[in-house]
């Protein structure tokens, strides 16, 4: 039906400005939508209208609004206020509240705002003026709450977002994505609408990107449960619209419940930051990216300006230097990509769709039209989308801000004719930096960097991925007091800890040397020993295994001593494609992994999926809590055809007996029998009359204290700390704000491991552990101690834990796990273990 006029009261006391004189490109340029501004005389924001809230940014500083036609209003309260943190603001409302006018939004401290503000003055931008347009607006005066602000009309009548155009035929999709359509999800989107002719855009309240436009998709910000819609116009337009909506609706990988929405946790900063005050004890903390322990001298990494002119020298001259510019990067990245590994390849993938987006080069055409150059079109292009990105309030769609601001620099100094040179740093190198683009960590000699830190940016960037991949100890999101440490201070950076200590003094350096050494020396004398039996110092044999996911994982684990895999993660076979490996795949590749292990024992996991790992062809129905849904066996036994089809891959793999099959996120005896059926009639289908061992793995509370019941059947269990810690803490592993409180050493998980042991030997089954903990050499001795006989660890730790098993006797191992499951803490487990010497 029709959208009316809305009027907009003034949301706070002050003086009524135009949007130009905001000192600010983003809205002064009109980038984030038109409207005006107020310089505050009171400290309290209102609700201009009737409306929804539907985004509180996490600084509290701004506050988005949709009327009931669909108008969106962004409030912004004064300039660069995010570097506050919230600070100095107060939130009286959540997002998904409707509000009426003259409701309370926000509080905020004047004089505070005064003195650390750039500027008091507060944009109140409509950000879908694509739909509506300001008929009638007041400035230059005083104003109070309620007063007149302005009039809005749609758009040539425009119609509300749940019609459609003449010509174009569309359809309603609720978004399943738990994390909304971010970078991910946005490039597949735009891969799959470009197989098509039709035109193809996403609708969201009004607001409307091209959907073969990834970086256009990801400024719509649309998150976790939004009502949007696929629409299309075009001869494939049917088949367009049904393509997009299915690949949304399947989930994508990401599927979850369509709860009502709260505001998302960050921990991160993404915005610009500038240089603060080293804190007295010179101890910065961060956010950890990548594990270790790193000593040496600060390296400012600063990217120098690129100049770029405003006029061209001519359209045609102008469209082909950035058309060549563009496939130099490309040929670039392609090449970078073909010799990399899995993460730098999926990154890669991800520059590469970015730099094919036709909103970015459509949008740099039309400025080269109007007479500028390739280089300032190409910045402006990017730049607007940069920005509206930063503006969005999303942790996870500001971390992708890197990769825009990558592909600018990349393409910009290729119009230059300038090449990357590779930076020289001298050994020892902790880079410093206020971000770390990908292309720049990627040109550096991996040898000489001993770690990383940056001001800003996200554990989840991909930066932080990279430097996990090439074994780079980092931190991120340690601040603006970063940006004051001077080139070739002495830093100590540990990671784990997430603290960064500039200039430390002597015993602290020591220490940091003394451990760093002792590291270094454990593991090159671990490494020389890799091959030896695994024995305590009291002749009892200890097996240790590595976990694995490919052949390259299978001859790692060979070369560092495993002696077999206790965990074959066969997800590698199923996610990231349309349909399901066939038997034929399947049997193949898990010979090939038993090959490499050259005879040595392989366990192989049933497929695990659900919760936070999906497959297309699995659609999984949506869930209320995803992790305590259809996830592991469960899956399995819905869909039995498939378990099937893998246990028949298993039993071809020669010799048989090689391979012992383990099953996931067990929770009774009934799914172990249910599985045992389907083993057995595949047996008896293939002819094969061999015992095949079939284990259960212990990640539930329920599998933990009925292990008894399952050893009586099982022929051995084994322990996955990661889901049993998450479970038995009720804390979620993939939330950032309880990653420092979520540790398998609490004495609560190491009773479940006790309960689990002592169910086992009741039956004479063995158990094995094969989630995190196992990697961890604090947890050796406490795990012997309760019982465990088997671990299975990453394969570059298994020498030193085949060490640590050597170096302890089991009566004492015994003594420690007993005082430990009486400690009240993990960390009083952990000073414990440090007392002990083990």
């Amino acid at each position: 039906m029709p959208v009316s006029n809305l009027v907009l009261s003034a949301p706070m006391k002050g003086w009524l400005a135009a949007l130009d004189e905001t000192p600010d490109a983003v809205f002064a340029e009109r980038m984030l939508g038109d409207g005006l501004a107020i310089d505050p005389l009171d400290s309290t924001l209102h609700a201009p209208c009737d409306a929804v809230v539907t985004t509180v940014h996490r600084a509290r500083h701004a506050v988005t609004l949709r009327a009931a036609n669909g108008v969106e209003i962004l409030m912004h309260v004064g300039l660069e206020t995010v570097a506050l943190n919230g600070e100095g603001f107060t939130v009286f409302v959540k997002e998904g509240q409707s509000v009426k006018a003259g409701d309370k939004l926000l509080g905020f401290d004047l004089d505070l705002l005064a003195q650390r503000a750039r500027s008091l003055i507060t944009p109140v931008v409509i950000t879908n003026l694509d739909a509506f347009e300001i008929v009638r607006r007041d400035q230059d005066r005083a104003i109070s709450v309620g007063d007149f602000l302005m009039e809005l009309s749609p758009v040539g009548g425009a119609v509300a977002a749940s019609q459609v155009t003449a010509g174009e035929v569309a359809r309603d999709v609720v978004v399943p994505l738990m994390h909304g359509i971010h970078a991910r999800p946005a490039a597949r989107i735009a891969e799959t609408a470009r197989k098509f002719v039709a035109e193809v855009a996403l609708v969201a309240v009004n607001r409307r990107a091209s959907a073969k436009s990834p970086v256009g998709v990801m400024s719509l910000a649309i998150r976790h449960g939004d009502a949007i819609q696929v629409v299309a116009s075009g001869m494939d337009a049917d088949a367009a619209i049904q393509a997009i909506a299915e690949l949304i609706e399947g989930g994508m990988g990401e599927g979850a419940p369509i709860p009502a929405k709260s505001a998302a946790p960050a921990v991160v900063t993404s915005e610009p930051t500038g240089p603060a005050e080293l804190p007295r004890d010179g101890v910065l903390k961060g956010v950890l990216a990548a594990p270790g322990l790193a000593i040496g001298k600060a390296v400012r990494l600063a990217s120098s300006d690129i100049i770029v002119r405003e006029a061209g020298e001519g359209v045609t001259h102008e469209e082909a230097a950035l058309a060549a510019a563009l496939d130099k990067v490309r040929a670039k990245i392609e090449a970078n990509a073909a010799k990399g590994d899995k993460a730098r390849k999926a990154i890669l993938g991800a520059h590469l769709a970015f730099l094919e987006d036709p909103e970015l080069s459509a949008g740099a055409r039309r400025l080269i039209g109007e007479g500028k150059s390739a280089g300032y079109a190409w910045r402006k292009a990017v730049g607007g989308y940069v920005d509206a990105l930063r503006g969005l309030g999303d942790r996870r769609l500001a971390e992708r801000v890197d990769d825009l601001v990558d592909l600018e620099r990349q393409v910009l100094k290729a119009l230059a004719g300038e090449e990357d040179d590779a930076t020289v740093l001298p050994p020892g190198s902790i880079l410093l930096a206020d971000e770390l683009l990908p292309s720049q960590l990627m040109g550096v000699d991996p040898s000489a960097v001993a770690g990383f830190a940056t001001a800003r940016g996200g554990p989840t960037s991909h930066v932080a991925i990279l430097a996990a991949a090439m074994g780079i100890p980092a931190l991120v999101a340690l601040g603006g007091a970063l940006l004051s440490v001077k080139d070739g201070a002495a830093l100590i950076l540990d990671a784990d800890s997430g603290t960064l200590r500039v200039a430390p003094d002597a015993p602290a350096l020591e220490a940091a040397q003394t451990a760093l050494a002792q590291r270094q020396e454990r593991r090159a004398a671990a490494k020389a020993a890799a091959h030896d039996p695994c024995v305590t110092k009291d002749g009892v044999r200890i097996e240790v295994f590595a976990n694995t996911g490919s052949v390259n994982d299978a001859l790692a684990a060979v070369a560092n001593g495993a002696e077999g895999s206790g965990l074959l993660r066969t997800e590698f076979l199923f996610l990231d494609r349309e349909t399901p490996p066939d038997e034929d795949e399947q049997a193949r590749q898990y010979q090939a992994i038993a090959s490499a292990l050259d005879g040595k024992s392989l366990i192989i996991r049933t497929l695990d999926v659900g919760g936070d790992k999906a497959a297309p062809y699995l659609p999984i129905p949506t869930e209320e809590n995803p992790a305590l849904g259809l996830r592991g066996v469960r899956v399995s036994l819905w869909r039995p055809h498939l378990l099937k089809t893998q246990l028949r891959a298993i039993l071809r793999v020669k010799p048989l007996g090689q391979c012992k099959i383990m099953v996931p996120m067990i929770a009774s005896l009934d799914e172990l029998r249910a599985v045992r059926a389907v083993l057995d009639e595949a047996k008896r289908e293939m002819g094969v009359v061999e015992r095949i061992e079939l284990g259960v793995m212990i990640e539930t509370p329920a599998a933990a204290v009925t292990a008894d019941l399952l050893a009586a059947e099982a022929d051995f269990l084994s322990i996955g700390t990661n889901d049993l810690t998450q479970y038995v803490l009720a804390m979620d592993r993939g939330n950032p704000e309880l990653a420092a409180r979520i540790d398998a050493l609490h004495p609560a998980v190491l009773r479940m491991i006790d309960q689990t042991c002592r169910g086992a030997e009741k039956h004479h089954r063995w158990v094995g552990v094969c989630g995190g903990l196992a990697s961890d050499v604090a947890a050796t001795a406490i795990l012997l101690g309760l019982g465990v006989t088997e671990l299975s660890t990453t394969a570059s730790i298994a020498p030193e834990v085949k060490a640590k098993v050597r170096a302890l006797s089991l009566d004492a191992c015994r003594d420690l796990a007993t005082q430990a499951l009486n400690q009240t803490s993990p960390e009083a487990v952990r000073a414990l273990v440090k007392s002990f010497g083990a």
